[in-house]
């Protein structure tokens, strides 16, 4: 069986879907790798080491695709590449398929088992495959650094000779995955930390990370999250009451990070214009659903956007700002997930029944066969 690692050219993407790890533990298992040159140079992985590691090295991705059963990638692919894959392949990548469900048709039209790693299952079982968590992970890290490099001021509390440097305070909107890390990354630099989150579990664990919770705790409050662990869209009339508490406190910021995503929905407005005019001069958002619509309707994709009072940035690709560490990560994740697609013998055998697979599967035998697409959704 031949697995296909390509050089990803969306969005000025710099990870990678493979690493030498997981190279030699499907070489192992007599699988041919076969890596496009240059796939691994954004995350500091030269080609020799994934030669030395035991694959082969393919000049352009039409030579990586060609006869490839299995195709792993970060992101959705190119219309060129898409061409170049052979009837019947498994497609393996972070898809999108809420942004571009036209993208659906062609994978079903060319035959390909399509693998969404947003939509693995939250199961314990699955864990060690969920890329959105272990990619929000990295995400929530670098937003601090990225506050800390925009900030003009420390984040600890510094006692000198010539006077006390106040620590900086911090407001993490949303305490999800990467809102935890972000929380926990702070508090490590030395900030003062509070967090809000319309989940009642995520109390407790912003608590535990030494923050402050912030957040209207009526009966909607108690019933805000779903079977899966995700937030439930919030009721207009909740969402103002929730505005109003925070627009006091958001005032008395340095830095705001927001996190906050429903899935196949635009992300909420948590940030106002109004409450960025009241903040303080030289004070930071990181909106890290800016690729969603934005937690703040001020924000940008991949822009800085300057006010009187504060700097806004937009990173729609946070973790491909730690390419090292996420592609290490990610690749973990579908080393993880291979056994499901691959039989012990190196032969692509999905195992189609497997709750994991059914609940990633986009495409199968030229239909689109998730429900949440199926029929056109």
């Amino acid at each position: 069986m031949k697995l296909a690692v390509l050089k990803e050219r969306r969005d000025d993407e710099s990870r990678v879907a493979a690493t030498p790890d997981s190279v030699k533990r499907f070489t192992a298992q007599g699988i041919e790798v076969v890596i496009e040159t240059g796939a691994g140079d954004g995350a500091s992985i030269p080609d020799s080491q994934f030669a030395a590691a035991g694959a082969k090295i393919a000049p352009d991705f039409k030579s990586a695709l060609d006869g490839a059963d299995l195709i792993y990638k970060v992101r959705r692919p190119t219309a060129e590449e898409l061409a170049a894959m052979k009837p019947g392949a498994g497609l393996v990548g972070l898809l999108a398929p809420y942004a571009d469900r036209e993208s659906l048709k062609a994978y079903a039209e060319k035959g390909l088992l399509a693998v969404s790693m947003e939509f693995i299952p939250r199961i314990t079982r699955a864990q060690a495959m969920d890329a959105l968590s272990s990619q929000a992970n990295l995400a929530g890290y670098r937003a601090v650094i990225e506050a800390a490099h925009l900030y003009g001021r420390g984040f600890p509390m510094m006692m000198t000779a010539a006077g006390t440097v106040a620590a900086a305070k911090v407001f993490v909107m949303g305490a999800g995955v990467a809102g935890l890390q972000a929380i926990a990354t702070a508090r490590r630099l030395g900030a003062i930390v509070t967090a809000t989150d319309v989940r009642p579990a995520a109390k407790e664990q912003v608590a535990s990370l030494g923050a402050k919770f912030v957040a209207v705790e009526d009966e909607e409050f108690k019933q805000a999250e779903t079977a899966a662990g995700y937030a439930k869209p919030m009721s207009a009339e909740y969402q103002a009451k929730q505005a109003a508490l925070v627009a006091d406190h958001i005032a008395k910021q340095d830095i705001v990070i927001t996190t906050a995503l429903i899935p196949g929905r635009p992300a909420p407005v948590l940030v106002t214009e109004a409450m960025v005019a009241s903040m303080k001069p030289g004070a930071v958002i990181i909106d890290l659903a800016v690729e969603q619509g934005g937690n703040c309707p001020l924000s940008k994709p991949d822009e800085l956007v300057r006010t009187n009072s504060a700097i806004i940035a937009g990173f729609s690709n946070l973790p491909g700002r730690i390419a090292a560490d996420s592609s290490a990560l990610y690749a973990k994740n579908l080393v993880n997930l291979t056994p499901l697609l691959v039989s012990k013998e190196g032969a692509f055998a999905p195992q189609l029944d497997d709750e994991i697979v059914k609940g990633a599967m986009l495409t199968n035998n030229g239909s689109i066969v998730h429900p949440t697409f199926a029929g056109g959704a």
